[in-house]
């Protein structure tokens, strides 16, 4: 197997990589940042850098990785153990203001993303790099890969009237990138140019890697994606975070699972298995199970559902798949369904869903029980200039 290293890896034994940076260090990260043997990034920093190393920033989830939830914010505090300024930028602001930024020649960034546009790390580093760019601060990307591989594409284009924490950028719901490729394309097409990026590159990856093939340890990003196979359907099942649908929240399986109450798991399979045969979805069973959430959603209450079993990645459509249980969940359960009210990832005024689609038009598709020829229209928009700016930018 080829063991990669990441960005990270290649700082931490690399003294040509160290040298070149001689002032003051910020490091955004977070409990997955870590190297192949398991240490935090902060101590393989700090043995490298010393008291260069002056301030440490968490993402969403904070940098201890323990909240749980959207708009559950985190603190600034001094860390009790490294004697250094902890800043949160999923806070009372999601961008560093000046006095986080003050004294820093250069900020590390090494989070570990999952490769949907939903998931908000890449906005919190576009969002840096626009902050830094500013002061003159050097952005540095340590790369990590992307975990559910990086040439897979899937789904719509955001339409920027939908732009939001959970989507800043015109790009679809799969993205096929790493985080250092996130970062040249806000460079160059979403307003970084004055950015001064240095993308420090992994050695030994493909773009074909799952993250298995990689040889690194899985640790969770986020307190709700346990396993590699969570962040296959999370492409999907983040969906549900725009209804009263449970996606497994408060189990041991979040994000892998899905159900309400008043779903009959085993009766409704019956009615969902020809919809989905005729719409081609292939690359996994829907297996039929009772869940009983302990947080969230339906605590305490037996909910209907099914787990997601991913069987063949190369063929499972994650996001489409999910799109079309939505349509049948949503006319199967008629009043009990509800949509998700704002707020939602600080968006007080518009529909939830509509912001985690990235546009109104695919609700509208569940509502009037659209077909496969509607759902493709929805997803050709913008389709072929991302791909051509995405091509521009790859690196692997």
């Amino acid at each position: 197997m080829t063991v990669v290293s990441t960005g990270l890896e290649r700082l931490i034994s690399e003294k040509a990589l160290q040298e070149k940076f001689k002032g003051n260090i910020g490091y955004l990260c977070h409990s997955a940042s870590v190297t192949r043997d398991l240490e935090h990034g902060l101590l393989a920093l700090q043995r490298v850098f010393g008291k260069q190393l002056t301030k440490i920033f968490g993402p969403q989830h904070g940098f201890v990785t323990d909240v749980q939830d959207n708009m559950v914010e985190s603190t600034h505090y001094i860390h009790p153990y490294f004697k250094l300024p902890v800043y949160s930028l999923y806070s009372e602001t999601r961008i560093p203001t000046d006095e986080m930024l003050d004294g820093l020649d250069h900020i590390f960034v090494d989070l570990q993303d999952v490769g949907t546009r939903i998931y908000t790390y890449i906005y919190t580093m576009t969002l840096l790099m626009e902050a830094c760019q500013k002061k003159g601060i050097e952005v540095v990307i340590l790369d990590r890969p992307n975990p559910i591989n990086a040439e897979t594409l899937e789904g719509n284009i955001l339409d920027l009237k939908y732009a939001s924490f959970v989507g800043r950028h015109p790009i679809p719901v799969r993205h096929a990138m790493t985080m250092g490729e996130v970062a040249y394309m806000h460079q160059k097409y979403w307003g970084g140019q004055n950015c001064n990026l240095t993308v420090i590159e992994m050695q030994g990856y493909k773009r074909s890697m799952s993250y298995e093939d990689t040889g690194l340890p899985w640790v969770l990003p986020s307190p709700n994606l346990a396993t590699i196979e969570a962040a296959y359907t999370f492409v999907g099942t983040v969906l549900y975070e725009g209804t009263n649908i449970s996606e497994g929240r408060g189990t041991t399986r979040s994000l892998e699972i899905i159900g309400h109450p008043k779903i009959e798991s085993f009766g409704f399979h019956d009615k969902l298995k020809p919809v989905l045969e005729k719409a081609n979805l292939k690359g996994f069973i829907l297996r039929p199970l009772v869940f009983l959430p302990t947080f969230q959603k339906h605590m305490g209450k037996p909910c209907g559902g099914y787990q997601i079993h991913v069987t063949d990645r190369k063929t499972f459509e994650p996001w489409r798949l999910c799109q079309y249980l939505l349509r049948e969940i949503y006319h199967e359960l008629g009043t009990e369904f509800k949509w998700k009210e704002p707020p939602y990832e600080y968006e007080f005024h518009k529909v939830p869903v509509d912001l985690i689609n990235g546009t109104d038009e695919l609700r509208h598709w569940v509502e009037k029980r659209g077909s496969e020829d509607e759902y493709q229209g929805i997803m050709q928009k913008g389709q072929k200039e991302f791909q051509e700016q995405r091509r521009s930018i790859l690196i692997y």
